[in-house]
């Protein structure tokens, strides 16, 4: 180690030519907002030089491009994506995205520890740098079945691995708040580690309790007020922008020069098609731009807040001593990448071409038994019925009383839903959704969080059965179905959750997917990650599950 920070010691005083020189280069400077025009000097995986001229054993031109940090995202489920660790590597860091911090909660309620196993295995061998957070809440809840649970013995042999973060999002919050013994065992587990949040609508004394707890992030605000009081009582809010969770405009006004400190960006689910026509972080960054944040405050959320917030020390800055995570701009607002530089590495088609490959766990995880058109059906309620409110663009559910004219009640847009156990029980909920547009047909998918059990919503039981036993052959994927048979799919084969296709296959495949539910009326944008936010009975207020409709406020099955 004193032979590497000699070479660094020499290249930075300019003694010896560096490693790699970006040279002509107009850095962002991250303390005062100016473009100051300078070489990048590198040894192996570290700058050692800025604001200088450097001779270099390889010379990039920079051509007057501005270098940015690279992008940190700060909360994903890289399973949610739809495809593999290394496939969104190869899709992603192109995007300026050099860190991400992984929570594989999906997979781990699918397949257990197994999802911790194959997490670090593939973090090791992707070229951006890939942390883990530990799964906290597997299952998330005792209102749902599930495919594993998760204790905290079971996390305590993975918490002092190299790539380990800490503990992910804390989701049970009810239970941090009434000091529940399970959740306490997890907390002190990783006390003095990160601990994620995740904690919607939450205020008050109780806020003040959950952040005593040692949580520290949050990407459940979706209000600037919500945001502001989470930092102000010490946390740092991720502001998410995914293919379904979309708070960044409801976010942005809270993101200023004095504030970025307390917050960052994050993702948490987003698919590849979102990815291919709008951007990662990137998007994040140009949209927060666009909507009045100055670039300075959202390049720091981007990078040196994040990496703050999560104890990277090494990285956020283009400076000396730290991790050589480059992105090369062509324009600043608009955030438009033109190459990028990974731990000191040009990221190109070669440097993919060269890692090794984990093989993924979880073939053959759906199972599930075939169903009928009579057991998906729902029957007529007498008065009043609970109806899940699908709101556009957020996870959020509203719970609706309405009284219907028969069931599905297209005029009033009130379609059936249906959850199937899929972990080797055998378990149907049933119930009722408003806001998909559905005129006929049914869509499903076995991506279903938190459990992943099978979800389908239709105005036709048939249409639905055929959609649900066709998830099961696939073993898992999603599907669009009406009376005449099988209109789209995409297999997601591992774990029900992810495509063993190339990320281009499966930017492909969701097109006609979603082109296929607009012929049955559909009218939200992105149809299938909406159904899949419907069994998650950790967020208010409505949702389902295999046991039935769930009042998340009083966290009780109805």
């Amino acid at each position: 180690m004193s032979d590497l920070i000699a070479r660094r010691i020499a290249q930075g005083a300019g003694r010896e030519p560096a490693d790699l020189v970006i040279r002509g280069a107009r850095l962002l400077d991250l303390v005062t907002g100016e473009l100051v025009e300078t070489d990048i000097a590198i040894c192996g995986d570290t700058v050692v030089g800025t604001y200088g001229v450097y001779e270099g054993a390889r010379v990039v031109d920079a051509g007057g491009r501005i270098a940015v940090p690279g992008f940190i995202d700060t909360h994903l489920h890289v399973e949610s994506s739809l495809i593999t660790p290394h496939e969104f590597d190869r899709c992603v860091l192109p995007h300026g995205v050099t860190t991400a911090i992984w929570d594989p909660h999906e997979l781990a309620n699918v397949l257990g520890t197994a999802a911790f196993d194959y997490a670090l295995a593939a973090a090791g061998e992707t070229v951006m740098d890939i942390r883990v957070q530990l799964s906290s809440c597997v299952p998330a809840t005792d209102l749902e079945s599930a495919g594993a649970r998760i204790e905290a013995g079971d996390l305590l042999t993975y918490r002092d691995h190299p790539r380990a973060l800490g503990l992910a999002e804390f989701m049970n919050f009810p239970g941090v708040v009434a000091a529940d013994p399970g959740c306490l065992a997890k907390l002190a587990a990783f006390a003095g580690r990160h601990i994620d949040g995740h904690a919607p609508l939450l205020s008050g004394a109780a806020l003040s309790a959950y952040a005593a707890a040692g949580i520290r992030t949050d990407h459940e605000a979706t209000g600037a007020e919500e945001a502001l009081e989470k930092i102000r009582k010490g946390m740092t809010v991720l502001i998410r922008e995914g293919s379904v969770s979309k708070d960044l405009h409801a976010l942005s006004p809270l993101l200023t020069e004095r504030t970025a400190p307390f917050l960052a960006f994050c993702t948490d689910d987003r698919n590849p098609l979102d990815i291919a026509e709008e951007g990662h972080l990137d998007h994040l960054i140009r949209t927060a731009i666009r909507l009045g944040v100055p670039p300075l405050a959202a390049y720091r959320a981007a990078s040196l807040s994040a990496a703050t917030a999560f104890g990277l020390t090494d990285r956020g800055m283009i400076a000396p001593g730290k991790r050589a995570d480059i992105v090369l701009l062509d324009d600043l607002e608009s955030c438009t990448v033109s190459s990028v530089v990974s731990a000191g590495r040009l990221v190109d088609a070669a440097l993919f071409a060269a890692r090794t490959v984990t093989p993924p766990p979880g073939r053959d995880s759906v199972r599930a038994e075939a169903v009928t058109a009579a057991d998906l059906a729902v029957p007529v309620p007498a008065g009043e019925a609970s109806v899940i409110g699908v709101v556009p663009g957020r996870i959020i559910t509203e719970h609706r009383r309405l009284t219907l004219d028969g069931v599905p009640d297209l005029g009033q847009d009130v379609a059936m839903v249906a959850v199937v156990a899929r972990h080797g029980t055998r378990s149907i909920g049933r119930g009722l959704v408003q806001g998909f547009g559905l005129r006929r047909g049914a869509i499903a998918s076995s991506v279903g969080h938190d459990s992943h059990n099978l979800c389908v919503v239709g105005a036709d039981p048939e249409a639905m059965a055929r959609a649900v036993d066709r998830l099961i052959d696939l073993q898992g994927g999603f599907v669009v179905a009406d009376e005449t048979g099988i209109l789209a799919e995409l297999a997601l084969p591992i774990a029900g959750l992810m495509s063993d296709l190339p990320f281009e296959a499966v930017r492909d495949a969701l097109p006609p997917l979603r082109d296929a539910a607009r012929r049955l009326g559909c009218t939200l944008p992105e149809p299938f990650l909406q159904v899949a936010f419907l069994p998650l009975p950790v967020i208010p207020h409505l949702k389902i599950t295999d046991r039935g409709l769930v009042d998340v406020d009083r966290m009780m099955i109805l």
